[in-house]
């Protein structure tokens, strides 16, 4: 009997492509979950090029109401032990991150009941085998994720390692499978020097900015998208996706022009008052997170308030020890935090604010004792032999100079023990070849980046139409990224 595979896609092709991949060389029964605007509908229920044997649009099968079912939620709550309430609350759409709509409580659980509905039908109908998608990214695609797993459907999930270029298939997001609880100690890679050179290799801030240089960048395309979206087209989306609402084109074009005015005055802001390097003292470094992100939003659901764990890392500092705070440079393409932020940080004691674009290893090298919330900073930290503290949990947690933490009350006891941990080259040259082993290198990011740089006016304006023959000859044309992740999701399914 064949498998059942259901994808979830979404806007940046990555997992359809995937998808094309997998069916040349897999038979498998596929199915397909599509998270995607109006104008691109037609492409999937005509295209030829992937045969699904049944597709499901989110959006069609989710409108808001203000009567939702509390029973049923409460009853699909306690069968799946899943807590509907922080999915919802942390979701970039419902509450702290959305200038366009302010949904009701109602609304929301209204959302999340349909949501467990549906998902719970199409598993039901289908009883799929495996689940393939991206990285989870919002409440519904996550909720969907762990749904599968206490369905025993096995998830495959496309995640980006510590090590730039390097990606892995795994079944728990932001982690790394076959990670063993002990170390045994078998490595070619045991020291500092050969370390670093494989960091510098595959250097994932470099990565990173490559990426966020080019993501919503070019004026041209920008002019272009906006004749399109506000004279030429229908926006249909705001009555069709909650994930729209409130999105009339006259306050997406006065948000866009408010953007544009106060990002040079913040980062004017930041270019005055941050520091480029660490001075001549006892420091401890905090790396500020991209907001929003599904790396605070998801992975560390209950420490987004950074404000809050600034303050709590200062009470909890050691006499003689300084604060540095860096900002993280792909908020450039968030037009940076509020000034009045940078202003309450810069009030309290013991703190110094770094400037984004100061160099992290540089950082590193200076200070004791790094803390992140689970970013690759806390890695970074360990390769210049210095310990790190997370509050997430992070497929690189499993070295023995990283400390997890589980209570802020915790933090001072944690941040003194930290500080006296030895950092075991062994231990990280294990884990960069458990990493090697269990991941297929290319150039993802730049694949996602001519993507929307081909069909979606640079990432300006993704509610387009989309022609069948461009996309093969796109995918064909840039195959051979995909190729590499697609027999990565193949071991596993094999």
């Amino acid at each position: 009997m064949k498998n059942k595979v259901v994808f979830w896609l979404n806007a940046d092709f990555t997992i359809f492509a995937v998808a094309r991949e997998i069916q040349k060389k897999y038979d498998a029964d596929l199915y397909a979950i599509i998270d995607i605007t109006d104008k691109p509908k037609d492409f999937f229920i005509n295209q030829k090029l992937i045969e699904f044997k049944k597709i499901w649009f989110y959006h069609d099968h989710i409108k808001p109401s203000k009567n939702p079912d509390l029973e049923f939620l409460s009853s699909f709550e306690q069968k799946y032990k899943i807590n509907l309430w922080q999915l919802a609350y942390n979701d970039r759409f419902f509450y702290n991150y959305n200038e366009f709509y302010n949904f009701s409580d109602q609304e929301v659980l209204s959302i999340i009941e349909q949501e467990c509905r549906l998902f719970e039908n199409i598993i039901d109908e289908i009883k799929p085998n495996f689940l393939i998608m991206f990285m989870t990214m919002s409440h519904h695609d996550h909720l969907f994720y762990e749904l599968c797993k206490q369905r025993s459907i096995t998830p495959l999930i496309l995640n980006d390692t510590r090590l730039g270029r390097r990606w892995c298939v795994t079944s728990i997001p932001n982690n790394v499978d076959f990670i063993p609880v002990n170390f045994t100690g078998k490595t070619n890679i045991s020291n500092f020097e050969q370390i670093n050179k494989i960091r510098e290799q595959y250097d994932v801030f470099k990565t990173i900015l490559n990426y966020e240089s080019n993501f919503l960048k070019s004026k041209t395309k920008m002019i272009v998208a906006a004749i399109k979206f506000l004279f030429l087209q229908n926006n249909t989306n705001t009555k069709s996706h909650y994930t729209y609402f409130g999105r009339t084109k006259l306050k997406v074009l006065l948000t866009h022009l408010k953007y544009v005015i106060i990002e040079p005055i913040r980062l004017n802001f930041i270019k005055k008052n941050f520091l480029d390097k660490i001075q001549d003292e006892k420091t401890i470094l905090f790396g500020l997170p991209a907001s929003p992100e599904r790396t605070i939003l998801l992975a560390a659901p209950f420490y987004t308030n950074h404000l809050e764990i600034i303050e709590s890392i200062v009470k909890s500092l050691p006499i003689g020890y300084k604060l540095y705070v860096k900002e993280h440079p792909a908020m450039n393409s968030r037009g940076w935090r509020k000034i009045s932020f940078y202003k309450k940080l810069m009030k309290l004691p013991n703190v110094k604010l770094v400037h984004p674009n100061t160099k992290s290893i540089d950082l590193i090298k200076n200070s004791s004792l790094v803390i992140v919330i689970t970013g690759t900073l806390g890695f970074e930290a360990a390769c210049q032999n210095k310990p790190s503290i997370v509050f997430g949990d992070t497929d690189y947690s499993m070295l023995s100079c990283v400390t997890r933490v589980n209570s802020l009350e915790n933090l001072p006891f944690v941040i003194r023990n930290s500080l006296t941990k030895n950092v075991n080259p062994i231990e990280i040259g294990e884990y960069i070849e458990i990493v090697s082993a269990n991941s297929a290198e290319t150039d993802l990011l730049s694949f996602r980046n001519l993507f929307a740089t081909r069909f979606y006016h640079k990432s300006f304006l993704v509610d387009v139409s989309i022609d069948e023959l461009d996309v093969k000859s796109f995918l064909d044309e840039y195959h051979n990224m995909i190729e590499p992740i697609a027999n990565e999701f193949l071991k596993k399914i094999q």
